[in-house]
C-alpha cells in the first residue's frame, strides 16, 4: 500500500456529495445514535439499486432514513422500499426525511418491530435487493432470511463488514468482530452468491444471488 492510499480513499468517499436532505438525515441519525451510513456507502447503495433496477427493496435497520434516501434515489420511480426497525424514534426521523425529500408516501413501507419477527412473514424470492444494517449479532440470521427473500439476480448488501477496522485485525476477537469476520468468510464461500467485500465506509459486502 502506498503512503497516498488513505488520501485516495478519502477522496473516493467524498467524490459524490450529499444532498442537503441526506445531510440533514445523517445529522439526525448521529444525534439519535442511529449510526447513519457515510457518503461512500450511500453512493454505493444508490448505484446497486440503480444497476439492478430494484423495484422491491428490504432494508433491515431504518436508522434516521439516510440509507433509505440513497436507495430511493437509485430505485425506479415506482420502486417500493420496505424498511424495518425496532426503534419508533428512528422511524419517525426516517419518515420526516422521506417527506423532506419529496418521496411519495406509497413508495415506503415503514415496519416497526424486530426484524427476525417480521422477515419470516415475507414472501420468498419476491425482492430485488436486501440491505442489512442492524444488530450485528443477528447478521447471520438476517442473511439467511435475505437469501430466501431475494430473487435470482437480486443483490444482498451488508454494512459494517470491516467493523471499525477490527475484522482485518487477527488480534481483535470480541464477539461482534468474530461474528462479522466469520460471516464474511461464510458468504465468500457460499455457492448461492457472487460476493465482493468493498473498503467503502465501514466496509460493505455486496453479493448477487445466483
Amino acid at each position: 500500500m502506498t503512503a497516498q492510499k488513505p488520501a485516495s480513499w478519502a477522496y473516493a468517499e467524498e467524490f459524490v456529495t450529499e444532498t442537503p436532505v441526506v445531510e440533514q438525515a445523517r445529522r439526525r441519525g448521529e444525534e439519535l445514535g442511529a449510526s447513519p451510513v457515510g457518503t461512500g456507502a450511500g453512493v454505493l447503495l444508490r448505484l446497486l439499486a440503480a444497476a439492478s433496477k430494484a423495484k422491491s427493496v428490504i432494508e433491515i435497520g431504518t436508522g434516521a432514513g439516510t440509507s433509505g434516501l440513497w436507495l430511493l434515489e437509485g430505485m425506479p420511480s415506482d420502486g417500493i422500499l420496505t424498511t424495518i426497525d425496532v426503534e419508533p424514534e428512528h422511524q419517525a426521523a426516517a419518515r420526516q426525511a422521506y417527506r423532506e425529500a419529496g418521496v411519495a408516501p406509497q413508495r415506503t413501507r415503514v415496519i416497526s418491530g424486530r426484524a427476525l419477527d417480521v422477515l419470516p412473514r415475507m414472501t420468498d424470492a419476491a425482492y430485488d435487493m436486501v440491505v442489512v444494517d442492524a444488530e450485528k449479532s443477528e447478521y447471520p440470521s438476517y442473511v439467511e432470511h435475505a437469501i430466501r427473500l431475494l430473487r435470482s439476480g437480486g443483490v444482498l448488501v451488508l454494512d459494517n463488514m470491516l467493523w471499525h477496522d477490527r475484522v482485518a485485525d487477527p488480534a481483535a476477537r470480541d464477539e461482534q468482530t468474530r461474528v462479522l469476520r466469520d460471516l464474511g468468510k461464510q458468504l465468500r464461500d457460499d455457492e448461492r452468491l457472487v460476493p465482493a467485500l468493498l473498503p467503502v465506509g465501514d466496509g460493505v459486502l455486496a453479493a448477487v444471488k445466483r
